[in-house]
């Protein structure tokens, strides 16, 4: 029942083609402790779904990315993730399913009830079916007669997520105000791999503890403690969003390679010089979070 495992072995699960979602919110609680040990892999041609923040704009820019399937790529405060914009409009991404957020959770959730598709008005009369085009209607079969979208299941091989507390068996428990749509993601996935700020033996919840574990552990296929493993998106309530690190990430964009001058600096020499680099864990602790 020891679920634990390393950001490596995690990784190690991926296969070229498959289709990967990730957790999170733009540049909220995303599981980029992951992310970066998908930047040190080989794993390529991947078909990327998620409400993108800079693991969409990271793994693009690192050719990773065969298709998209987002609602958005956003740092929120910086309104366009700037790799994603560069490898856009440089025509490098082909394969893009750009979807309104609500037909985003429809999809996640056909996929997680094993449905192929589920009806709905969003999306209608916009241009989102104009640049899909293998979007389907399908008309009501009741009296009313209504023309609806098909929503397609997001089916997914893999989903990785990021969570406050974790313990060995994979229950999880997400104490920030938002749990976003992880509990979608989980269950829309055949695995899904959970890294944490904090790992527990077993938990022994309050009812009102309880009420922050949003999907059932038998989803989980393995736990990764990864302190500080959303860095350098929030993770409420532990910590804030790192603006000055998304300032350098985004000047990297602008810079003559600056990718891979990015890569060098930050990736490879892995998570313990990551934090180091971004000024250790006092300083990663005391990131104040965002206030809208």
């Amino acid at each position: 029942m020891n679920k634990q495992m390393t950001a490596a072995d995690a990784v190690a699960q991926l296969r070229d083609g498959m289709t990967v979602g990730f957790g999170g919110w733009g540049p909220r609680r995303k599981p980029m402790a992951i992310v970066r040990e998908i930047l040190r892999s080989d794993v390529k041609d991947l078909t990327v779904v998620a409400y993108g923040g800079p693991e969409v704009g990271m793994l693009c820019a690192a050719g990773k990315v065969k298709k998209l399937v987002f609602g958005f790529a956003t740092l929120d405060a910086i309104p366009l993730e700037p790799w994603f914009r560069k490898c856009r409009e440089a025509g490098q991404l082909t394969e893009l399913m750009e979807l309104d957020e609500g037909m985003f959770e429809w999809g996640l959730r056909a996929a997680g009830m094993r449905l192929p598709f589920l009806p709905t008005r969003c999306g209608l009369a916009t241009d989102v079916l104009t640049h899909n085009p293998e979007l389907k209607t399908i008309a009501s079969p009741y009296a009313d007669g209504e023309v609806l979208l098909a929503m397609p299941a997001l089916n997914l091989d893999v989903a990785f997520l990021h969570v406050n507390d974790a313990d060995r068996l994979g229950n999880t428990l997400v104490t920030g105000p938002d749990p976003y749509f992880d509990h979608l993601f989980a269950r829309a996935a055949k695995q899904c791999f959970v890294s944490c700020e904090r790992l527990h033996e077993r938990f022994a919840l309050t009812a009102q503890e309880a009420r922050n574990n949003t999907f059932e552990r038998y989803l989980v296929t393995g736990v990764v403690h990864a302190p500080f493993g959303a860095h350098p998106t929030s993770c409420p309530s532990d910590y804030g969003w790192d603006m000055s690190h998304f300032k350098r990430y985004v000047a990297s964009a602008a810079e003559e390679g600056g990718w891979q001058a990015y890569v060098d600096e930050f990736v490879t020499p892995g998570e313990t010089a990551y934090q180091e680099k971004n000024g250790g864990a006092e300083r990663l602790g005391k990131l104040p979070l965002p206030v809208f």
